[in-house]
């Protein structure tokens, strides 16, 4: 899946100024602490400009979250790689078995943004497109396999279903738990591929 950085150069806009002080603001402070104030501290326009385009934090995080998803959508994907490799390369990304402390922060605010949607609809409809635009990515790197004859003749969709939700599952895990079996979890999650995809158990 694309990284989860993709603040790493100049802004060319406003826009994208704004969505980079929200990732540093957001990453430092969490959803909790979040407010347009604390997201003015690492934009170096106008603090007026946050209020003229946005009329709340919320309305602010879910057009992050908008940019976010637009971005992975755009990026380019690494079809070239077999697909066998490129489904170990996804796992490899979001299981890594240490997470940097920056990343980590950006991962615990994800979660906290995430459980927003357990009341609030505006955000409950960006995940549910979300783990649309993931499932599909993951549901076409299996596609790919099964097509080359890589892969036994399943149904990528609900391999996809299911490898979601275990990485989900295991992304709120490891920034609400202490100690978090993120190892034994990728290990699984191969033993379960080898079973269902691979045919080399």
């Amino acid at each position: 899946m694309a990284d989860a950085h993709p603040f790493s150069g100049e802004p060319a806009t406003t826009r994208e100024a704004i969505m980079q002080a929200t990732f540093r603001a957001l990453r430092e402070h969490g959803y909790a602490g979040l407010t347009i104030q604390r997201i003015g501290d690492h934009f170096e326009k106008s603090k007026s400009l946050l209020y003229h385009h946005y009329d709340s934090k919320d309305e602010l995080l879910l057009d992050f979250l908008e940019y976010m998803l637009a971005g992975f959508e755009r990026a380019t994907p690494d079809d070239d790689l077999p697909p066998r490799e490129h489904l170990d390369a996804v796992l490899d990304h979001v299981l890594a078995a240490k997470l940097p402390d920056d990343q980590r922060a950006f991962t615990r605010a994800m979660v906290e943004l995430r459980a927003q949607a357990a009341h609030d609809e505006r955000y409950r409809d960006h995940f549910t497109r979300s783990d649309e635009t993931f499932r599909e990515e993951l549901a076409g790197i299996v596609r790919r396999g099964v097509d080359a004859g890589e892969f036994r003749d399943v149904d990528p969709e609900e391999i996809a279903s299911f490898v979601l939700a275990l990485l989900n599952g295991a992304m709120n895990q490891r920034v609400t738990a202490d100690d978090p079996p993120t190892a034994a979890v990728r290990e699984e999650i191969e033993a379960y591929l080898r079973s269902r995809l691979f045919g080399d158990a």
